[in-house]
């Protein structure tokens, strides 16, 4: 049977759960945190921990390695593993002091660790610690969603590109996964899919949405969103990996793109990935002054601008594989 306590006064500090199979740690802990304003649930293991922490999405965890159903390691690792509960830190609580159950703890997603007997310093210390870092992570998360949501509201301007972003983020992450890069690079790749014409928020309706071609001042004044981009995500180190997608995603190997002209290994290889399923994209889609191409159409555009020297022939090769074996993530 599950056990669950949490303050009944309202909180002045974090949410704090607390896994441990003795009882009287686990209320000794909720004296110690309540005390300091706390808002705590406690469980008796893992299984109940997982459960309790998809419920009331704590900001710091405290878990004990050797619990009965589920051990500590083991929630720890399925609570890493589910994104929406990844970034919240997790103290593993335990005797074990061997340098080799700490590797494992830390392979398993923990966070920090408390050795017992736990000081009651120590433990208030450790999660008042923890609560301002889950509280910095929360407020990039904030300034991350916000500029996401930018980004689809300057879609949503233009009814053509309905689902642009969206299709970008996915196609790139397939292009990625099949030329094998890691997983750093495909969640760049996803977020550079959203925030990649972010920059188009500095761009007046009367170019943007034009429903001819653009004069030679209008151009120069659309190449300019991706520095616009750039800068507007420059303040957020976490997406410091997203940055060079903003700024070259419209760079060209032959050095004929821009903003900066840059040429061959210059070019960003993300930007490089995001710039090919951009311009298919783009293709394929109806804008105000053409009507969509036919899938024939844009593959062979693709072609023509490897032979020019444009794009990497070994990326669109694979982006074309992908379209060729028409993967959901590919279907429009």
């Amino acid at each position: 049977m599950n056990e669950l306590k949490a303050n009944a006064k309202a909180p002045s500090g974090a949410r704090v759960l607390i896994a441990d199979d003795n009882s009287s740690v686990r209320e000794l802990f909720r004296k110690l945190l309540a005390a300091d304003g706390h808002d705590v649930v406690v469980v008796p293991d893992g299984d109940d921990a997982l459960a309790a922490a998809r419920t009331h999405k704590p900001d710091v965890i405290l878990c004990d390695v050797a619990m009965p159903r589920m051990s500590g390691l083991e929630f720890c690792r399925r609570l890493k593993a589910e994104p929406a509960l990844s970034r919240i830190p997790v103290v593993l609580v335990t005797a074990l002091s061997d340098m080799s159950d700490r590797v494992r703890g830390i392979e398993a997603g923990a966070d920090e660790f408390l050795s017992k007997p736990v000081h009651p310093h120590e433990l208030r210390a450790r999660v008042a610690s923890l609560w301002r870092m889950k509280g910095l992570l929360d407020e990039i998360d904030a300034a991350e969603a916000a500029l996401t949501a930018m980004a689809l509201t300057i879609e949503a301007r233009d009814p053509d590109t309905r689902g642009h972003c969206e299709r970008m983020a996915a196609h790139a992450v397939a292009l990625g996964r099949a030329l094998g890069l890691p997983q750093i690079d495909l969640d760049a790749l996803h977020r550079g899919g959203y925030l990649h014409d972010i920059g188009k928020i500095g761009i007046p309706d009367a170019v943007l949405l034009k429903p001819g071609r653009l004069t030679a001042a209008e151009l120069v004044l659309m190449q300019q969103h991706p520095e616009i981009g750039e800068g507007l995500c420059a303040s957020l180190h976490t997406l410091a990996d997203v940055r060079p997608i903003i700024r070259s995603h419209h760079e060209r190997l032959d050095g004929s793109g821009y903003p900066d002209g840059l040429r061959g290994d210059a070019v960003p290889h993300l930007a490089q990935i995001i710039g090919i399923v951009d311009v298919y994209d783009a293709l394929t889609s109806r804008r105000p002054f053409r009507e969509a191409m036919t899938n024939e159409q844009a593959v062979q555009h693709l072609h023509d601008e490897v032979e020019k020297g444009r794009f990497s022939r070994q990326y669109v090769e694979a982006f074309l594989q992908l379209v060729n074996a028409k993967r959901p993530t590919l279907a429009r």
